[in-house]
Protein backbone atom coordinates (compact mmCIF):
# COMPACT_ATOMS: atom_id res chain seq x y z
CA UNK A 1 0.00 0.00 0.00
CA UNK A 2 1.69 3.19 -1.21
CA UNK A 3 0.83 6.25 0.87
CA UNK A 4 1.74 9.67 -0.45
CA UNK A 5 0.89 13.31 0.06
CA UNK A 6 0.29 15.94 -2.58
CA UNK A 7 0.16 19.72 -2.37
CA UNK A 8 -3.35 20.58 -3.49
CA UNK A 9 -3.16 24.36 -3.58
CA UNK A 10 -3.07 24.46 -7.39
CA UNK A 11 -5.29 21.50 -8.25
CA UNK A 12 -8.96 22.35 -8.67
CA UNK A 13 -9.86 18.66 -8.54
CA UNK A 14 -8.00 18.14 -5.23
CA UNK A 15 -9.57 21.26 -3.71
CA UNK A 16 -13.01 20.04 -4.76
CA UNK A 17 -12.36 16.65 -3.17
CA UNK A 18 -11.47 18.27 0.15
CA UNK A 19 -14.61 20.41 -0.02
CA UNK A 20 -16.68 17.30 -0.72
CA UNK A 21 -15.47 15.51 2.45
CA UNK A 22 -15.21 18.59 4.67
CA UNK A 23 -18.71 18.01 6.07
CA UNK A 24 -17.67 14.46 7.03
CA UNK A 25 -14.63 15.94 8.81
CA UNK A 26 -16.80 18.45 10.72
CA UNK A 27 -19.24 15.69 11.64
CA UNK A 28 -16.41 13.62 13.10
CA UNK A 29 -15.32 16.60 15.20
CA UNK A 30 -18.87 17.41 16.27
CA UNK A 31 -19.26 13.79 17.44
CA UNK A 32 -16.66 14.57 20.10
CA UNK A 33 -19.00 17.06 21.76
CA UNK A 34 -16.04 19.17 22.81
CA UNK A 35 -17.80 22.49 22.41
CA UNK A 36 -14.82 23.69 20.38
CA UNK A 37 -16.20 22.81 16.96
CA UNK A 38 -19.25 24.78 16.03
CA UNK A 39 -21.41 24.13 13.03
CA UNK A 40 -20.66 26.54 10.22
CA UNK A 41 -23.23 29.27 10.53
CA UNK A 42 -23.75 32.94 11.28
CA UNK A 43 -21.12 33.17 14.03
CA UNK A 44 -18.38 31.25 12.23
CA UNK A 45 -16.61 31.65 8.90
CA UNK A 46 -18.26 30.21 5.83
CA UNK A 47 -16.68 27.29 4.02
CA UNK A 48 -15.76 29.72 1.23
CA UNK A 49 -13.81 31.85 3.73
CA UNK A 50 -12.17 28.81 5.29
CA UNK A 51 -11.02 27.43 1.96
CA UNK A 52 -9.95 30.83 0.63
CA UNK A 53 -7.58 31.00 3.59
CA UNK A 54 -6.35 27.43 3.08
CA UNK A 55 -5.62 27.83 -0.62
CA UNK A 56 -4.53 31.48 -0.88
CA UNK A 57 -2.59 32.01 2.35
CA UNK A 58 1.16 31.67 1.81
CA UNK A 59 1.47 30.47 5.44
CA UNK A 60 -0.68 27.38 4.82
CA UNK A 61 0.04 24.12 3.05
CA UNK A 62 -3.08 22.11 2.19
CA UNK A 63 -2.20 18.50 1.42
CA UNK A 64 -4.11 15.55 0.05
CA UNK A 65 -3.43 12.13 1.59
CA UNK A 66 -3.41 9.39 -1.03
CA UNK A 67 -3.53 5.60 -0.84
CA UNK A 68 -2.24 4.62 -4.25
CA UNK A 69 -4.09 7.03 -6.51
CA UNK A 70 -7.15 7.33 -4.25
CA UNK A 71 -7.67 10.36 -2.01
CA UNK A 72 -8.37 9.15 1.54
CA UNK A 73 -7.74 12.24 3.65
CA UNK A 74 -6.26 15.69 3.95
CA UNK A 75 -3.99 17.74 6.16
CA UNK A 76 -3.37 21.43 6.64
CA UNK A 77 0.09 22.47 7.77
CA UNK A 78 0.40 26.11 8.81
CA UNK A 79 3.33 28.33 9.67
CA UNK A 80 2.59 30.62 12.60
CA UNK A 81 3.48 34.25 12.13
CA UNK A 82 3.85 35.23 15.79
CA UNK A 83 4.20 32.91 18.80
CA UNK A 84 1.61 33.13 21.55
CA UNK A 85 2.58 35.21 24.59
CA UNK A 86 5.14 33.36 26.66
CA UNK A 87 5.63 30.64 24.04
CA UNK A 88 8.71 29.83 22.03
CA UNK A 89 8.27 29.90 18.30
CA UNK A 90 7.62 26.81 16.20
CA UNK A 91 7.94 26.47 12.44
CA UNK A 92 4.82 24.39 11.82
CA UNK A 93 1.43 23.46 13.24
CA UNK A 94 -0.69 20.52 12.13
CA UNK A 95 -3.83 22.64 11.87
CA UNK A 96 -6.06 19.95 10.37
CA UNK A 97 -5.58 16.23 9.84
CA UNK A 98 -8.27 13.88 8.60
CA UNK A 99 -8.39 10.32 7.30
CA UNK A 100 -11.81 9.05 6.27
CA UNK A 101 -13.28 6.40 8.57
CA UNK A 102 -13.08 3.45 6.12
CA UNK A 103 -9.31 4.01 5.89
CA UNK A 104 -8.48 4.33 9.59
CA UNK A 105 -6.56 1.74 11.58
CA UNK A 106 -4.39 0.70 8.61
CA UNK A 107 -1.35 2.89 9.24
CA UNK A 108 -2.34 5.45 6.60
CA UNK A 109 -2.46 8.34 9.09
CA UNK A 110 0.89 7.35 10.61
CA UNK A 111 2.56 7.07 7.19
CA UNK A 112 1.04 10.35 5.98
CA UNK A 113 2.12 12.17 9.15
CA UNK A 114 5.67 10.86 8.74
CA UNK A 115 5.78 12.07 5.14
CA UNK A 116 4.49 15.47 6.23
CA UNK A 117 7.01 15.79 9.07
CA UNK A 118 9.86 14.87 6.72
CA UNK A 119 8.66 17.30 4.06
CA UNK A 120 8.50 20.22 6.50
CA UNK A 121 11.64 19.90 8.61
CA UNK A 122 11.75 22.07 11.70
CA UNK A 123 10.06 22.68 15.03
CA UNK A 124 6.50 21.35 15.22
CA UNK A 125 3.55 21.66 17.56
CA UNK A 126 0.48 19.46 17.42
CA UNK A 127 -2.57 20.11 19.57
CA UNK A 128 -5.37 17.77 20.56
CA UNK A 129 -8.26 18.15 22.95
CA UNK A 130 -8.33 15.84 25.97
CA UNK A 131 -11.95 15.07 25.17
CA UNK A 132 -10.68 13.28 22.06
CA UNK A 133 -8.69 10.42 23.58
CA UNK A 134 -8.35 8.60 20.24
CA UNK A 135 -6.60 11.65 18.75
CA UNK A 136 -4.35 12.07 21.80
CA UNK A 137 -3.36 8.37 21.64
CA UNK A 138 -2.79 8.55 17.86
CA UNK A 139 -0.50 11.58 18.03
CA UNK A 140 1.42 10.29 21.07
CA UNK A 141 2.07 7.02 19.24
CA UNK A 142 2.95 8.64 15.90
CA UNK A 143 5.16 11.40 17.33
CA UNK A 144 6.75 9.02 19.86
CA UNK A 145 7.69 6.56 17.11
CA UNK A 146 8.86 9.34 14.80
CA UNK A 147 11.03 11.04 17.44
CA UNK A 148 12.03 7.90 19.36
CA UNK A 149 10.23 9.47 22.32
CA UNK A 150 12.23 12.71 21.98
CA UNK A 151 9.37 15.18 22.28
CA UNK A 152 7.84 17.34 24.96
CA UNK A 153 4.20 17.30 25.96
CA UNK A 154 2.17 19.77 27.93
CA UNK A 155 -1.44 19.50 29.07
CA UNK A 156 -3.29 22.67 30.00
CA UNK A 157 -6.86 23.96 29.76
CA UNK A 158 -8.14 20.76 28.19
CA UNK A 159 -5.47 20.75 25.48
CA UNK A 160 -2.61 18.34 24.93
CA UNK A 161 0.31 19.80 22.98
CA UNK A 162 3.34 17.96 21.70
CA UNK A 163 6.45 19.75 20.46
CA UNK A 164 9.26 18.12 18.54
CA UNK A 165 11.78 18.65 15.80
CA UNK A 166 11.36 16.81 12.52
CA UNK A 167 14.14 15.37 10.41
CA UNK A 168 15.62 16.79 7.24
CA UNK A 169 13.14 17.00 4.39
CA UNK A 170 12.94 14.24 1.79
CA UNK A 171 11.68 16.66 -0.84
CA UNK A 172 13.38 19.70 -2.39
Amino acid sequence: MLISIRDCRHSKQDRQWIRSVYGEYLDSLADLNTGFFSVIGADSPSEDEIFANWFANDQSHPLLILKGSDAVGFALVTRPRIPAAGETSVNYFMSEFFVRKPHRGMGIGRDAATLIFDRFAGEWEILQYQRNPASVAFWRRVIGDYCKRGYTERTRNGEVRQRFKSRSPTFP
